[in-house]
C-alpha cells in the first residue's frame, strides 16, 4: 500500500479507513475536551479548585483500562461497526452530564464514566484489520491511529476558541463540551449506516467464548493470568492517589481495593472457565498461537504509548522551567512531540509493511525509544534549545513509530482473537501511563526520562526473547484454522435452526 492510496476515496477499504479514523478522532476530541477549558471552568464555577481538576484528570483515565478489555471482548462477539456506533452514542450521555453538571458529584461521576471512551482506539484497530490484507495492515493501522489520535491535540487547539468566541460568557465552556458530545452522538448514528464490518462477504471470525482470551497451552494460561492481574490491579494505584489527595476516606479506599480484588478474581475464573475445557480437549496444531508474542506486544505498548501519555503531561513544564520559557512558548515547543504523530505512526506501520520483517522493525523502534529517552535524560539548561527540541522530535518519532509497529503485528497473531488481543495491548498502554505518572511524582524530570528509557529497554529484551514473526504477516489473506472453520459451521447451523424455528 502506498501513501497515495489514501486519496482513493472511491475504494471501499479507503472509505472505511477514513470513516473510522474520523470516528476515532471525534472520540479522542471528546475524551480530552476538559484540559483546554480548565481555566474557564475555574473562573465560572466558584466551588471548583485546581485540586478538583487534578482529580478529574485521574478519573479521565481510570476506567479506560477495564473498558478496553470489555470492548475487546464485545468486538469479537458483535463486530466493530455496532460497538463503535453504540460507544459513541452512549458516551455522549456522560459528556453532556459533565457539560451541564452543577455539583462535584455529577462532574466526578460523569468524568469517570466518560473515561471509558478511551476504549474507542481498539475498536478502529479491529475494523481496519477487517478491511485490509495482512501485507497492508501496518500502514493502514498506523494511518488510522496517527490521524485519529490527533483529536486530542485538535481539542486543545480549538475548544478555547469555540468556548470564548462562538459562545462566550461564563457558560461558554459548557456549550463547547456539549457541542463536541452532540457531534459524537450524531456521527455514531451515521457510522452505523455508513460502513460494514469488512468487505461484503467477509466472514467475521469469532472466538468460541468472548469472556476471556483463548490460549494454546497450559503454560500460556498461567501467563495469561499473570498478565491479566496488572490490568485491573493498577487501579489500586489510582485509589491510593485519590485517598492521599483527601477525596476518599480510608473506609472508601478499603472498599475500592476489595472491589478491585474481586474483579481480578472474577477475571481469573473466566480465564479458567474458557480455557480448561479447550486445553483438556487439546488444541489442534493449526490453531495454536504464541502467547509470548502477545506478552511482548503488551510490554511494547506499555513502554511506548504509556510513555507518550506520561511525557505529554509533563513536557511543557519541563521546557518552561529548564529554559525559562513562557508557558505559551513551552506549550508550543512541547507540542512538537504530539505533532510528529501525524507522520511517524503511519510511517511505523509502513516500514513494518515494507521491510518484510515485522519483528526486526519492532525491535529497532523499541531500541530507538530507549536511546531517545536516555538522551532526553541528559538535557539541561546548558544545552541549546534547538538541540533539545531536535532530540524530543527524534524520540517522539520512535515512540509513535513503535505504536504503529505494535498494531502492525497484532492482527496477524490470531485473526479471530484480534479484538481481545488489541484490547489487552491497548489497556497496557494506559497501565504504563498510570505507572509512569505515579513514578513521576517521586523523581526529577531527568530521572523520569532515564526510567522511561529503562522501561523501553526491558521491552526490547522481552521482544528479543519472546516476539515471533507472524507467519501470515505479509500474506494475501489471514490464516484460517480448523477451529475457525468448525466455529463457522456451527454458526451456520445455528442460523439455519433459527430460520426453521
Amino acid at each position: 500500500m502506498r501513501v497515495a492510496d489514501v486519496f482513493g476515496f472511491k475504494n471501499p477499504e479507503i472509505k472505511a479507513l477514513h470513516l473510522t479514523w474520523i470516528a476515532f478522532f471525534i472520540t479522542f476530541y471528546v475524551w480530552f475536551n476538559m484540559a483546554p477549558l480548565a481555566s474557564s471552568m475555574l473562573k465560572s464555577v466558584d466551588w471548583l479548585t485546581p485540586d478538583d481538576l487534578r482529580l478529574f484528570a485521574i478519573c479521565n483515565v481510570a476506567l479506560t483500562i477495564p473498558a478496553r478489555i470489555l470492548v475487546g471482548m464485545a468486538l469479537d462477539r458483535f463486530g466493530p461497526r455496532r460497538v463503535f456506533s453504540i460507544l459513541m452514542v452512549l458516551m455522549s450521555i456522560p459528556a453532556l452530564t459533565f457539560a451541564f453538571g452543577d455539583t462535584m458529584t455529577q462532574l466526578l461521576v460523569s468524568r469517570l464514566v466518560l473515561s471509558s471512551i478511551g476504549a474507542s482506539f481498539v475498536v478502529g484497530i479491529h475494523m481496519t484489520a477487517m478491511w485490509f490484507k495482512p501485507r497492508d495492515i501496518g500502514f493502514a493501522e498506523g494511518f488510522y491511529a496517527g490521524w485519529g489520535n490527533f483529536g486530542s491535540a485538535a481539542a486543545a487547539l480549538t475548544l478555547p476558541t469555540i468556548a470564548l468566541q462562538m459562545y462566550g460568557g461564563d457558560d461558554g465552556w459548557r456549550w463547547a463540551i456539549a457541542q463536541s458530545a452532540i457531534v459524537m452522538a450524531l456521527y455514531g448514528v451515521y457510522y452505523w449506516f455508513a460502513v460494514t464490518d469488512g468487505p461484503v462477504g467477509t466472514v467475521h471470525r469469532k472466538p468460541r467464548k468472548a469472556t476471556a482470551l483463548e490460549v494454546s497451552t497450559w503454560g500460556d494460561m498461567v501467563k495469561l493470568i499473570l498478565w491479566t492481574i496488572p490490568l485491573i490491579g493498577v487501579l489500586a494505584i489510582l485509589v491510593w492517589r485519590i485517598e492521599n489527595m483527601g477525596y476518599l476516606s480510608l473506609t472508601g479506599a478499603i472498599i475500592a481495593y476489595a472491589v478491585i480484588v474481586a474483579i481480578v478474581c472474577y477475571q481469573i475464573v473466566q480465564i479458567l472457565r474458557v480455557n480448561l475445557p479447550i486445553l483438556r480437549k487439546g488444541v489442534p496444531e493449526d490453531d495454536k498461537y504464541p502467547f509470548n508474542s502477545v506478552a511482548a506486544l503488551n510490554s511494547t505498548y506499555f513502554a511506548n504509548f504509556g510513555a507518550e501519555l506520561a511525557v505529554v503531561s509533563m513536557l511543557p513544564m519541563f521546557f518552561e522551567e529548564t529554559w525559562s520559557l513562557t508557558a505559551a512558548a513551552a506549550g508550543m515547543v512541547a507540542a512538537s512531540f504530539a505533532f510528529v504523530n501525524l507522520v511517524a505512526r503511519p510511517m511505523g506501520g509502513m516500514v513494518s509493511d515494507r521491510m518484510g520483517n515485522r519483528r526486526f522493525v519492532m525491535l529497532s523502534y523499541m531500541f530507538g525509544i530507549a536511546v531517545g529517552f536516555a538522551l532526553m535524560g541528559l538535557l539541561n539548561s546548558s544545552w541549546p534549545l534547538i538541540i533539545a527540541v531536535g532530540i524530543t522530535v527524534f524520540t517522539s518519532f520512535f515512540v509513535q513509530g513503535a505504536e504503529g509497529a505494535t498494531f502492525g503485528i497484532i492482527p496477524s497473531i490470531k485473526r479471530r482473537l484480534t479484538g481481545q488481543i488489541s484490547g489487552m495491548a491497548g489497556a497496557y498502554g494506559n497501565v504504563g501511563a498510570v505507572v509512569y505518572l505515579t513514578i513521576f511524582t517521586f523523581v526529577t524530570p531527568n530521572q523520569f526520562f532515564f526510567i522511561i528509557a529503562g522501561g523501553a529497554f526491558v521491552s526490547w529484551l522481552l521482544c528479543l526473547m519472546w516476539l515471533k514473526e507472524p507467519e501470515s504477516g505479509f500474506a494475501e489473506e489471514y490464516e484460517v484454522s480448523s477451529v475457525d472453520l468448525q466455529i463457522e459451521d456451527e454458526e451456520r447451523a445455528r442460523q439455519v435452526a433459527l430460520g426453521k424455528a
